[in-house]
């Protein structure tokens, strides 16, 4: 005899509804929903869609998005461009937060993900924010709290202010306007596994501060991949990506002006960033990296601490390669500056860059120990302006005046078939990962042909028609 098992009738229901407790909800004109307070922020649960559609104004209103999302069934807060592919715009000026939502730190961002006043066991957990041009979070700007009260941003407000979140991806987002485009704080370990890949982030900071940046990160494992980071507001003195976290990646990104383009110091506000197995590998690569004239710091890289406590620096490798690095300086540049000499720079296959001459671009600033290997330097190229207290080991790099871009004054810095640095690729550090894709102008990638012998920089050169590229991941991202 057939045995037939047969589940409780409760516990049927239970699994229907996980699958059907998912819900989309569509603001907008001519939508179910007006206002992004109708939303059910407080409540969303696994798979549940938020669809916010252009209209010809902004939206003046600012939450927080606190969810428990799944691998499978993320929470997705998704802008719907308009006509012709104007993404919806979230206005923190005189921004109103809706009076049911309860949550601490208003000040700090136009966007929260974190936690409120009836907070999860477990911190916001795979969330997805995308397609949505989110700004002005600074002073003098002011918004209207949740009690209907007057308030004003915090310097250090953002666009997106992460308080704390597991598995969050931003994808495709213009993030300014503020006093830092995108904030996520490390929170004694908990904020883990954070994407930000595509967006435009540029014209943030405050005037006169060194304190607030385009970006401003800690994290357990965050990739910042093929985005455009721009110029900051104009008298702004920050960086344009400042990171404290532990296994860092930065790939495929465009990153323009700032004090510094990339500040990579120590992970000061958490142990479990300093102590994590991943804090002493941090990978840069694939980037355009662009100094121009008279923009603050001349040294474009910082890696290792500013905190003042040596002990808790990153003191590990940074790994360095296939960049295109320019400057545009008329006076000197200074690839890299390695806080101590405990920390160490695998700086290979990338082309270096200096309008103004060699003789004005130097490696290092004067600490560290770095091997530099198979780069294209301009011609009269300096181990340091000052004096070297490090080391630099150098092996079959070359020189010219000319690294071959098709049109340096329009900014494409892909190469020409003449270029000298085409197939001159050394292999990579064992512990580096492959260079799959490429930038596209702008917070775009394509897949990067794989040759056996790859080019220089941060792109391939192949003749229009002849390429055969290898995908990583089987489609474009975009």
């Amino acid at each position: 005899m057939m045995l037939q098992f047969r589940l409780p009738a409760f516990v049927g229901l239970l699994l229907f509804a996980q699958y059907a407790i998912a819900a989309d909800y569509h603001i907008g004109p001519g939508q179910n929903l007006s206002r992004i307070a109708d939303a059910p922020w407080d409540d969303l649960r696994p798979g549940d869609r938020v669809f916010i559609h252009w209209k010809s104004t902004p939206y003046k209103e600012k939450w927080i998005i606190s969810g428990l999302g799944t691998a499978s069934q993320p929470i997705v807060v998704s802008g719907v461009p308009g006509p012709t592919g104007q993404l919806p715009v979230i206005d923190g000026r005189d921004a109103l937060t809706p009076g049911n939502l309860s949550y601490w730190n208003e000040r700090r961002g136009v966007i929260k993900v974190g936690a409120d006043l009836n907070p999860n066991e477990e911190p916001p957990t795979y969330i997805v924010i995308e397609n949505l041009d989110i700004r002005s979070g600074r002073p003098p700007y002011g918004f209207t709290d949740d009690n209907g009260a007057s308030q004003s941003y915090a310097k250090n407000a953002a666009a997106i202010y992460v308080e704390v979140a597991r598995h969050l991806t931003i994808r495709n987002c213009i993030l300014r306007d503020s006093g830092n485009g995108l904030f996520v704080g490390v929170n004694e370990g908990k904020t883990q596994d954070i994407l930000i890949e595509g967006n435009r982030i540029h014209d943030n900071g405050i005037d006169g501060s060194i304190y607030e940046h385009n970006t401003y990160t800690a994290a357990l494992g965050i990739v910042y991949q093929h985005n455009y980071l721009g110029p900051l507001r104009d008298g702004a003195r920050g960086n344009n990506l400042k990171d404290r976290s532990a296994g860092l990646i930065v790939r495929n990104n465009w990153i323009e002006s700032g004090n510094r383009q990339l500040d990579l110091v120590d992970g000061e506000d958490s142990a479990a960033v300093v102590n994590h197995p991943d804090y002493g590998r941090t990978y840069v690569y694939g980037n355009v990296l662009i100094e121009p004239d008279g923009a603050g710091n001349s040294q474009i890289i910082h890696y290792g601490g500013d905190s003042g406590n040596e002990s808790i620096y990153r003191k590990g490798t940074l790994y360095f390669y296939h960049n295109t690095v320019v400057s545009t300086r008329s006076g000197n540049t200074t690839l890299l500056r390695l806080s101590t000499n405990d920390e160490h720079a695998d700086i290979r296959n990338n082309i270096l860059y200096a309008s103004s001459g060699g003789s004005y671009l130097a490696v290092l600033n004067q600490d560290g120990i770095a091997d530099a290997r198979n780069n294209w330097l301009s011609s009269g190229w300096v181990a340091t302006h000052g004096s070297l207290a490090g080391t630099l080991n150098t092996l079959d790099n070359i020189s010219g005046t000319d690294p071959g871009f098709r049109n340096t004054g329009t900014q494409d810095f892909s190469l020409v078939s003449e270029s000298v640095n085409i197939d001159q690729a050394a292999p990579l550090a064992g512990a580096a990962q492959p260079v799959l894709r490429q930038y596209v102008k702008h917070a775009r990638s394509e897949a990067r042909s794989q040759t056996s012998i790859q080019d220089l920089g941060a792109f391939e050169y192949c003749p229009e028609f002849e390429c055969q590229p290898l995908f990583a991941d089987g489609f474009e991202w975009f």
